[in-house]
């Protein structure tokens, strides 16, 4: 206890320094935290980083307390407003940005399974990995289930090089970037190794109850009718889920009708279930891609054409 706590207390003092407000106090093996909940949600996140960093390396270097202090402390000290979900790990407020976002935002906090459809960019998959951190740093849930179809947009996994998770990694590969703007990357990969948060093909979810846990289905235009009603009936007790995806660009084979479409027509009227729509005027990408997604729109045939393609 020494060791980690440093000669004098040093370590806990440091980050005591970074809140003020909140006051933390070392008694024996115990360390008690008085403040407001976020300042006390924030500094125990603080302080497990440094146990796993301790029991991981056997000592705790007075630089290396206090870059982890500045970095993790950075964020939530930045300037917040009601609408902020997370904080970036660059200090910069994640939030809802349009009308249909901030719908998004309402409909996740008053339902369990929301449907989130929209073209892209129009931040459909951004706010709901935001909203799902946000559960997470709030102790809303004990851990976040991000998965996606692992369907080839043109491509053949099989020629691909790798194992399977090398294979799989690719199609994931928008998650860890949306999760890597919104958790410093040493504590995202604690995470990860502890099944905090796990990233996943949606074939990996069949046979399981998800409980607890903050559920996201990415680009489930791609999935079948079968794989839909696999993953909905996972949701287990103290679990949200939402489902993300976009119906103008299905991959699947022709034969095969998108189980999106087919589960918001469905479940439309079932009360607890919501299904926000997005349109080109959420993108928040490159003002381009909300020229080419309108010159998509009004082209006919746009689907088939891309399919053959």
């Amino acid at each position: 206890m020494v060791d980690f706590l440093g000669v004098g207390n040093a370590h806990i003092k440091e980050v005591a320094s970074a809140f003020p407000k909140s006051k933390i106090v070392a008694r024996g093996n115990e360390i008690l935290i008085k403040g407001s909940a976020n300042e006390i949600i924030q500094i125990n996140d603080i302080l497990q980083s440094l146990i796993n960093h301790f029991h991981k390396y056997g000592s705790l270097s007075e630089e290396h307390v206090q870059s982890l202090v500045k970095k993790e402390s950075a964020y939530f000290h930045a300037g917040a407003s009601e609408d902020t979900l997370v904080y970036g790990i660059r200090g910069n407020n994640i939030k809802p940005k349009t009308a249909n976002q901030k719908s998004l935002v309402e409909a996740v906090r008053n339902h369990d399974l929301v449907f989130a459809i929209g073209p892209a960019g129009s931040g459909k998959t951004y706010i709901s990995v935001a909203m799902a951190v946000q559960a997470l740093k709030n102790k809303e849930v004990q851990k976040i289930i991000i998965t996606r179809p692992a369907v080839e947009a043109g491509e053949n996994l099989g020629f691909l090089p790798g194992d399977l998770k090398e294979k799989i990694d690719p199609y994931l590969r928008p998650i860890y970037d949306a999760l890597g703007e919104m958790i410093p990357a040493e504590k995202l990969r604690n995470y990860q190794e502890n099944n905090i948060i796990e990233i996943a093909p949606l074939a990996y979810m069949r046979g399981r109850t998800l409980n607890n846990a903050f559920v996201l289905l990415d680009e489930a235009q791609n999935t079948t009718a079968m794989q839909m009603k696999m993953f909905l009936t996972r949701m287990g007790p103290n679990s949200k889920m939402i489902v993300t995806g976009d119906q103008s660009q299905v991959d699947l084979p022709h034969h095969q009708k998108s189980g999106l479409s087919e589960s918001v027509r469905i479940l439309r009227n079932v009360k607890g279930i919501a299904t926000v729509e997005l349109t080109a005027k959420d993108v928040v990408r490159h003002k381009l891609v909300k020229q080419i997604i309108s010159a998509y729109d009004k082209t006919p045939n746009t689907n088939d054409q891309s399919k053959k393609g």
